[in-house]
């Protein structure tokens, strides 16, 4: 029994997707009913990490699992005293890019290392993803683009290695399903085939929706007041900090480890974005219901992107 944490965000959702169906799968959702894309034999079960009694039911038969925790809190702890107790024996873990970081010293990256020592050091069979920024965060761009034509973001001209959320799926599902010793006790650091500003996604989007968009960028001091309406303020600080390392170039580095892993390239932004191009037409454009796909913010704690 393979049991899926998360399976409603960007990366958990895909994991249940690409999981083959012949495999037992649970599914752990606080909301069982906003979990979708699995399959039909995919058993779906409420619990909550405050809850032990609901890890326990969930984690019952479970040999492997994968986690996503989306909270600075003691999530990651309280998961594992459940596996342990029931008998897991491998978990992986969403981590990020960021915890490579040597001058990186936020709040989140603090408590991502924190978690992947816990892990660590747990006695289970652990892997750990680490991803860069996710490709779907541009969404967050959706509704703006639509409306005005116009892209906002915080250092326009900042370089990230961001990353396909199927690559990271794809991984984590062969992570899951494979060769445990391939895998087991391993950090692997994912990214796309190259570093891309905003400047550079802004032009490849508006030359693949054949209209003109623009780059409006973001100020510290604007960027706090937008992320202070969805935010607490430690964690809006945090996120401008993570800023701060890619102007500095601290997230352009290009990894191998998806190329290598999958044995095909890493998926490009350019591939991404054709396929999820509905979400940027304006209202009066055709929609390709293929390519449709929902709003997602900028960053979120639930998917760690860095």
């Amino acid at each position: 029994m393979i049991l899926v944490t998360g399976a409603t965000g960007t990366i958990g959702r895909e994991v249940v997707r690409l999981l083959p169906a012949h495999l037992a799968v649970r599914i752990l959702a606080r909301d069982p009913a906003a979990v979708t894309g699995g399959s039909t034999t995919a058993e779906t079960v409420q619990g909550d990490y405050e809850d032990p009694g609901s890890l326990m039911r969930a984690l019952s038969g479970v040999r492997a699992a994968f986690l996503v925790t989306n909270r600075i809190a003691d999530d990651d702890a309280r998961f594992l005293r459940a596996a342990r107790s029931a008998g897991v024996r491998h978990v992986v873990k969403l981590s990020a890019a960021g915890v490579t970081d040597g001058e990186a010293e936020d709040l989140i990256t603090r408590w991502q290392r924190g978690n992947e020592e816990l892990w660590r050091g747990s006695g289970l069979e652990w892997t750990l993803l680490r991803p860069r920024l996710f490709m779907s965060n541009t969404l967050s761009w959706a509704e703006s683009v639509r409306t005005h034509g116009v892209v906002r973001a915080l250092y326009g001209t900042s370089a990230n290695a961001c990353v396909d959320p199927r690559d990271v799926a794809e991984v984590a599902v062969r992570a899951l399903t494979g060769d445990r010793e391939r895998y087991a006790g391993t950090a692997l650091t994912l990214t796309g085939p190259e570093p891309l500003t905003a400047v550079r996604q802004t032009a490849q989007l508006a030359e693949l929706l054949d209209r003109p968009l623009r780059l409006e960028e973001l100020g510290p001091g604007q960027a706090r007041t937008v992320l202070a309406e969805r935010y607490p303020r430690d964690i809006v600080e945090a996120i401008l900090e993570r800023a701060e390392q890619q102007r500095q170039g601290g997230k352009s580095e290009v990894d191998g480890t998806v190329p290598a892993l999958l044995g095909r390239p890493a998926g490009s932004f350019r591939m991404w974005a054709r396929h999820h191009l509905s979400a940027f037409r304006a209202s009066m454009e055709p929609v390709s219901a293929a390519g449709q796909s929902p709003c997602e913010p900028a960053v979120t704690m639930a998917e760690k992107a860095d």
